[in-house]
């Protein structure tokens, strides 16, 4: 019935009489319409919009601190079904009056071995046939495609089901996102059976799960089928087109679609532009993808995230790192329109990987989780393969840890990553119980997760275990590839064992596996660690006759190679052969060449190809360098070397061990010690720990310039490490203290030498014999024989004649006479004894001299 409210005041009755209501003050009415239960006028749902829209609802754990907003659909419930099917649930305790979003909750709980139709046949809105759009669209949303297919199948059993394109277009969509290509397909012609015709919105999903499945050409066909039943394509349509053709990484006929999109009228938007920098990222041309971002910053259109996303990613496959992380800090301003998402500094996290900055890896990670992003298993497995990638396990193995406690489950990639970081780390035994982890939690390992396993085993020297692990894949229906091959290879060279070379190039034929350039030069290069140079050759000759093109890995492996085993002729004919074919020049091939040609004697070719490597843009490392000094060193270019060294100084290229040594050997050499001194200094600065080699040329440098001060200083910093230096190095030292007549920091070192346990020769005991007798200090010398004959260190003929002479001629009678003393009274063994008639004879000779 009509009434007429009143809205104030609040107390006012809506059901008063005519009477009564002609006496209230206000006039704003409101009319409404009330509704009767004890009206029949009810047989049909109520057109209510708002039981078609989702409400929002909101809960709140306090504890831990998490809030979760989810859509809520209600749909038609019990008072909105009509009469007749309210009238057949109403005494029913079994038939339950749920909203939708309750059911699909119910649905998906229940276990896989439950019917759905148990549960669905107790639910009061199955009556009202506008409900089924609305379970179809939750449950679609939700991605639960194995209960989506038992549930259509049980409403088209509904005797009040009517076959609807929107369902079927939510089921195509639904079988594109998980890949079944097939099943969406017999939708579509399922669709058509049951009188539904299908639209723009079908073909756009039926292209769309095609181009998911990589089927370029299938999507193609089915845009041409869609022209014929006269439907104009939407702009999602060409988007698709071009999203089938570019997922394929066939960039050309997305080019194609899109120049055909413009043609016809369809511009495009920043979903298109977005569709086509994903198409060359995955046709591997990132720099034409940054041409065409540069291109669409001409246009009105504005990227996003997800442009800038792609443009990153293509940056750091180019190398371009300073470019990526000026965007990735231009995202992170206050300013900007975009903001950086979990893609984002994933990104980051595996440019930082990349470079070898694992600090910066972490840093990136925190400060996502800083900014509110919580990371998701990509974001963590990008961290896990970052420490993978340099062996840190113990830290990959903390982040994998993390994952679980994040209530994430661990997918074949974390537990593949964490085995490689423990293969790297060189604890093979530890990675094959991550894969034993792997298996028990019901994951099948993949291809990348054997060769994983392989080189672990292989890495550390194993490769009868490695060989084994090829054996199970083989038996686990996963067959090997060329990393597998490679990796057996490249364990080969380091166990340093030609059979298993050739067996498993062997293996690799029987196989049909053909090798690739990475393949041959891992198998080149194992044949040059074990110094078989003729079968590298060979294998060169066989790669070059199978039509398989040499890089600039291949001649840097075969020239260095020859340079090791000295066979320089050789690596100067290799280095000929490569001007036929177009090789990427790199800094080691570059050195590979310049260290052929230094040893050679062949210094101005050598200048000549360090010349060209800088001219080139190839600017040359610490290596490149070393060799140079090489070379100006043999050919005694000692002023040469000097204004290099200065050059890497100018280019902040800091020396090594390596390139010091060979500079102080020259500088030694040409006759300038000083400057070993300040190059000494120079390595104390840069912390470049000392070797044998370089504490030998700077004490050299101190014999020539007598500096014992300095040789006293280096003596010092040998103090820690005298059991590891050599004894030659030892001697030299107490060589040169003698010599600079210092005796008494000559005799210390020796001193700290033998409460060392550090070894001494017979050199060492006659450098201090003969300085000790070139001081006089006979006493001393005399001890140091004792110390001799208690060592088992025999005396030569020297020591005693030398000993004897000074007794006869400086010493005078007295001191002879003690001498003579001293010296025999150590008749403990043969070699003493044998040399008392020399000392009689001397004696005697004094005697008479002295009378």
């Amino acid at each position: 019935m009509l009434t007429t409210t009143i809205h104030n005041p609040p107390l006012l009755n809506p059901t008063t009489t005519e009477s009564t209501r002609s006496h209230s003050l206000p006039t704003r009415r409101s009319i409404i319409l009330c509704n009767n239960n004890n009206n029949n006028n009810n047989n049909k749902p109520k057109n209510n919009p708002s039981i078609l829209q989702p409400k929002k609802s909101v809960s709140v754990d306090y504890d831990k601190g998490h809030h979760e907003v989810t859509n809520r659909l209600t749909g038609f419930r019990k008072e909105d079904i009509p009469k007749r099917y309210r009238l057949r649930v109403e005494g029913d305790r079994f038939q339950k009056d749920w909203c939708v979003s309750e059911v699909v909750d119910k649905v998906l709980e229940l276990n896989s071995y439950e019917r759905v139709e148990n549960l669905l046949n107790r639910w009061v809105g199955r009556f009202a046939r506008k409900n089924f759009p609305l379970l179809m669209k939750e449950l679609t949303q939700r991605g639960a495609i194995d209960r989506v297919v038992e549930v259509f199948d049980w409403m088209k059993r509904q005797k009040n089901y009517v076959a609807r394109t929107d369902i079927y277009n939510m089921l195509i969509r639904l079988h594109a996102r998980h890949v079944r290509t097939d099943q969406a397909r017999g939708l579509f012609f399922e669709m058509q059976e049951w009188r539904c015709k299908p639209d723009a919105e079908t073909y756009n999903a039926l292209i769309h799960a095609h181009g998911r499945a990589g089927q370029w050409r299938w999507a193609s066909n089915i845009m041409d089928d869609m022209l014929r039943a006269a439907i104009p394509p939407s702009r999602s349509t060409y988007n698709n087109l071009i999203n089938a053709c570019g997922s394929s990484g066939n960039w050309r006929e997305a080019l194609k679609v899109c120049k055909q999109m413009t043609e016809n009228g369809v511009g495009p938007d920043l979903v298109t532009h977005n569709i086509v920098l994903s198409a060359y990222k995955n046709g591997y041309q990132y720099s034409k993808a940054l041409s065409y971002f540069e291109l669409m910053k001409g246009t009105k259109i504005r990227p996003d995230t997800t442009t800038l996303n792609i443009v990153i990613f293509c940056l750091v496959k180019l190398g371009q790192y300073e470019k990526a992380i000026d965007i990735f800090n231009s995202l992170r301003e206050k300013n900007s329109e975009c903001r950086p998402d979990i893609v984002t500094f994933t990104s980051i996290i595996h440019m930082y990987s990349v470079c070898g900055q694992i600090e910066n890896c972490k840093a990136v990670f925190d400060t996502m989780l800083a900014e509110g992003l919580i990371p998701n298993i990509v974001s963590y497995n990008t961290l896990i393969g970052a420490y993978a990638s340099l062996g840190m396990s113990q830290e990959a193995f903390s982040v994998f840890n993390e994952i679980k406690k994040q209530g994430y489950n661990p997918d074949v990639v974390s537990y593949t990553s964490l085995l490689n970081a423990y293969g790297r780390s060189r604890q093979p035994e530890k990675a094959r119980e991550i894969f034993v982890m792997m298996r028990k939690n019901r994951l099948k390992p993949n291809l990348v997760s054997y060769n994983a396993l392989i080189d672990a085993y292989g890495s550390s020297g194993r490769l009868t275990e490695a060989v084994e692990i090829l054996r199970q894949m083989e038996e686990d229906c996963i067959y090997p590839n060329i990393v597998s091959i490679c990796t057996l290879l490249a364990a080969c060279g380091r166990s340093g064992r030609q059979v298993n070379i050739d067996a498993i190039l062997s293996a690799a034929e029987l196989r049909k596996i053909k090798l690739n350039t990475v393949a041959y030069n891992s198998a080149i290069g194992s044949y040059m660690n074990i110094g078989e140079y003729s079968k590298a050759v060979a294998l060169y000759q066989s790669m070059r006759k199978n039509k398989v093109v040499p890089d600039s890995v291949t001649y840097t492996v075969l020239i260095s190679g020859c340079c090791k085993m000295s066979k320089y002729g050789e690596a100067i004919e290799l280095f000929d052969e490569m001007a036929v074919p177009k090789i990427r020049w790199t800094k080691e091939l570059y050195s590979s060449v310049i260290s052929a040609y230094s040893k050679q004697g062949r210094l101005m070719e050598a200048e000549s190809m360090f010349n060209e490597m800088k001219m080139a843009g190839c600017f040359p490392d610490v290596i490149t360098y070393t060799m140079m000094l090489h070379g100006y060193s043999a050919a005694e270019k000692w002023e040469k070397a000097c204004d290099l060294f200065l050059e890497m100084e100018t280019n902040n290229i800091q020396p090594d061990l390596v390139a010091c040594g060979v500079l102080m050997r020259a500088f030694n050499k040409g006759g300038q010690p000083s400057k070993v001194l300040v190059l000494g200094e120079f390595m104390l600065e840069k912390n470049i720990q000392f070797d044998d080699a370089i504490f030998y040329e700077m004490v050299s440098a101190c014999s020539v310039l007598r500096d014992w001060k300095k040789t006293i200083d280096l003596s010092k910093l040998l103090e820690p490490s005298l059991t590891k230096v050599s004894v030659g190095l030892k001697n030299q030292l107490l060589q040169v203290l003698g010599k600079c007549g210092k005796i008494e920091y000559m005799m210390k070192l020796f001193y700290k030498i033998t409460a060392s346990g550090a070894e001494v020769n017979f050199d060492t005991y006659s450098i201090l014999l003969k300085n000790l007798l070139a001081v006089g200090n006979w006493r001393k010398y005399v001890e140091v024989l004792e110390w001799m004959e208690d060592a088992g260190v025999e005396p030569s003929y020297y020591m005693i004649r030398d000993i004897v002479s000074f007794a006869e001629k400086g010493g005078g009678f007295e001191y002879a006479a003690i001498i003579r003393e001293r010296i025999v009274r150590h008749r403990r063994t043969p070699y003493i004894l044998s040399w008392e008639p020399l000392v009689a004879e001397r004696h005697g000779a004094c005697e008479k001299e002295h009378e």
